[in-house]
């Protein structure tokens, strides 16, 4: 057993049978169980979902079984469902909270236990420390008391049911996106589902018209074989190839969870989350005409503000995740909520990221203008100006990493190369904003070992520029 059990940014993850093992995963559930014996009491239910990682269905079976035994009703996933159907679905049976084993976008070794409010968003700090706490007394107990009833006794005794996730949450976005206009679209749209749980959605949603779905890595395959499942460059290079040679719309790739979002255009050029964030808040505001608040992480583009002054509506900077995007969504009633790593959340649904819907909302995008991603794009460009970004992932050893952290806690550089620095934001990590307008910034990750730069800046050039001189900055 490990006193190893964290939750980072959106929730806790783990190699599979080091930290990642049944009695680990059945002490979060124990956790949970008496969170809730806590904050609600009798009659509590719970929304238990999972990915198509190695063993997940039996890592929520495992789950199900111990809060079943603590008098917590739950509605298990009948299958592999993306985090954003399993958030619905709390929502939708108002539910007390969700549990989804997953670990998104991390390699297949990993796996990771996902905590969801009752309204269907992250769990805030305060809740998970409450869990964490509980994991903690657990811990240290020595002989952690967790309680376990049999998954056949649980589905007996009516204790757990079975329920398919998929039905009230395909209505739902029915009524945010015409699917039947989509449907009659010409042309091909080939969507890389990275062997996660996204797989089928797509073709199920817009099959049966004229559009032609084409999905790549629809398969169960826990190894996730010469990729990890995050929607990037690397990790897209079939999609890359196959958009232009079908000659299709776009290309739209979800994580191992969907609830990121992928875009490939129709040249089979990867297009940058933060282009995607920017469409998409263009496409709510300039298309669909619509007005609000707009939520965007601090590692985002300034594209984003730029749009927020030219359409008249407040946009709102914050930490990295969710669990800090999600109330802002709720507490502004606001139109588009996004990260630097594609998830993206919308009014009218859940506070949450969605991958599905967004891939949506994109290819609504394209059918309502008639242009290709590739000339969206340049029509951005023309509102706000070329803005270019990257992000470098470097893995750390222990002592990087503390050595790394004591860096950036005194990181305060009047120059990086020959700009001047304007601005030293410490939101979330160190982010230097440049007097020509360009950024960079680091932040240690929460659920990896590893430190993430990102730059952004006018060229692709100056970008890698930028990166360069941050590792400098860190001694890397």
């Amino acid at each position: 057993m490990s006193g190893s059990i964290r939750f980072g940014t959106d929730g806790w993850r783990a190699v599979i049978a080091e930290d990642f093992t049944f009695e680990n995963v059945r002490i979060c559930a124990q956790a949970v169980a008496s969170y809730l014996h806590e904050t609600v009491g009798q009659g509590a239910k719970i929304v238990v979902g999972y990915d198509t990682r190695f063993a997940s269905e039996d890592f929520a079976a495992a789950a199900a079984e111990v809060l079943a035994a603590n008098d917590i009703h739950v509605h298990l996933s009948t299958t592999a469902e993306p985090t954003p159907v399993v958030s619905h679905a709390v929502v939708h049976l108002k539910a007390d909270g969700g549990i989804v084993i997953t670990a998104s976008h991390n390699p297949g070794r990993w796996n990771g236990f996902k905590y969801k409010a009752p309204d269907g968003a992250s769990a805030p700090m305060e809740v998970i420390a409450e869990i964490e706490r509980h994991v903690s007394a657990l811990l240290q107990s020595g002989a952690p008391t967790v309680r376990r009833l049999g998954l056949p006794d649980a589905l007996a005794r009516g204790l757990v049911e079975w329920h398919d996730p998929s039905v009230a949450y395909i209505a739902g976005i029915s009524r945010l996106v015409d699917i039947e206009a989509l449907r009659q679209m010409r042309g091909t749209v080939v969507v890389d589902s990275m062997f996660g749980a996204g797989s089928g959605y797509f073709a199920q949603l817009l099959g049966g018209g004229q559009l032609v779905v084409e999905e790549l890595n629809g398969e169960r395959n826990p190894l996730f074989p010469g990729i990890r499942p995050e929607p990037i460059t690397p990790n897209l290079a079939r999609l890359r190839g196959r958009v232009p040679a079908a000659n299709a719309l776009l290309g739209i790739a979800t994580d191992g969870d969907a609830d990121r979002l992928g875009i490939v255009d129709e040249q089979g050029r990867f297009m940058t989350q933060h282009q995607v964030f920017a469409l998409l808040c263009h496409y709510l505001l300039a298309v669909r005409q619509e007005r609000g608040h707009i939520i965007r992480s601090v590692t985002t583009t300034e594209m984003i503000s730029l749009l927020g002054q030219r359409f008249g509506v407040p946009v709102h900077v914050t930490a990295v995740g969710f669990k800090y995007i999600a109330p802002l969504m709720l507490e502004y009633d606001a139109l588009i909520g996004g990260e630097e790593s594609g998830g993206y959340g919308f009014r009218g649904h859940i506070p949450e990221r969605d991958g599905v819907l967004a891939g949506l909302f994109f290819l609504d995008y394209i059918r309502r203008t008639g242009k290709s991603p590739s000339q969206l794009l340049e029509g951005l460009y023309e509102l706000v100006g070329p803005h270019h970004y990257d992000r470098l992932d470097q893995e750390l050893q222990p002592a990087d990493r503390a050595r790394v952290a004591a860096v950036l806690e005194q990181l305060e550089p009047t120059r990086v190369g020959d700009a001047e620095v304007h601005l030293v934001d410490r939101t979330d990590g160190v982010r230097l904003v440049l007097r020509d307008g360009s950024w960079l910034l680091f932040r240690l990750s929460g659920t990896e070992p590893l430190v993430r730069i990102y730059a952004e800046a006018e060229s692709v050039g100056r970008v890698q520029t930028l990166l360069a001189q941050g590792r400098c900055l860190l001694g890397l």
